[in-house]
């Protein structure tokens, strides 16, 4: 039997059919990105879908401590110049820090007004006169004028007992230092604390104590 023709060198050892130059990529054909509309086009052809309310609001997101801030939204009106007193207002004073009546006022700043001119008046050992005073007549009636007026009796008892030892002991110069001094802090610090109450406040005497309450 014949054998049919083979091509040249089919018979050879080592010879086999030529392999192909390239193969095909692994990865899929992408669509176009004009017009042609297929898995990989992007964006899909009918536009991405509208917001299913998952998303954060307009506004962006909350703050990182959330609603309401850590320190709590301000009253209405805001807070107060300089903020709340740390020991709070005098008891059954205004809002603010203020009187309940013009007349509060009034024995407040007779308190610490009249203690300043009395010490000036008596040269530093009546200055607890004006308080005095102001305690017996509104006292009972106010707590707010008792307040004011125990803190002014209170600082003027002290400097006028100070101003009453240097005049006792004036016959030596040490003693005209106490007078001095009675003198000038009765009358500066009752000026100051009479300034505090014609805005509302009540002002703490320094260099004081608290023999009447």
């Amino acid at each position: 039997m014949t054998e049919p023709p083979r091509p040249p060198g089919a018979g050879d050892p080592g010879n086999y059919p030529p392999e192909p130059s390239s193969y095909p990529s692994a990865e899929p054909p992408t669509a176009p990105l004009s017009g042609a509309s297929g898995p990989g086009d992007y964006p899909p052809a009918g536009g991405y879908p509208p917001p299913t309310g998952d998303q954060p609001p307009s506004g962006g997101y909350p703050p990182a401590g959330g609603y309401p801030p850590a320190g709590g939204y301000p009253p209405p009106g805001g807070y107060p110049p300089g903020g709340y007193p740390a020991g709070g207002y005098p008891t059954g004073g205004a809002p603010g820090g203020g009187y309940a009546n013009n007349e509060d006022k009034t024995w407040a700043l007779v308190a610490h007004f009249g203690g300043a001119a009395g010490m000036i008046i008596s040269g530093g050992v009546l200055g607890w006169i004006g308080p005095l005073v102001a305690l017996l007549a509104r006292g009972n009636q106010s707590p707010t004028a008792r307040a004011h007026a125990v803190a002014a009796l209170n600082f003027q008892l002290v400097w006028s007992v100070v101003g009453l030892v240097g005049w006792v002991l004036s016959c030596i110069v040490i003693g005209f230092l106490g007078v001095g001094a009675a003198l000038i802090l009765g009358a500066v610090f009752g000026i100051i604390a009479g300034i505090k109450a014609n805005e509302g406040q009540l002002y703490r005497y320094p260099l004081s104590a608290n023999i009447i309450k």
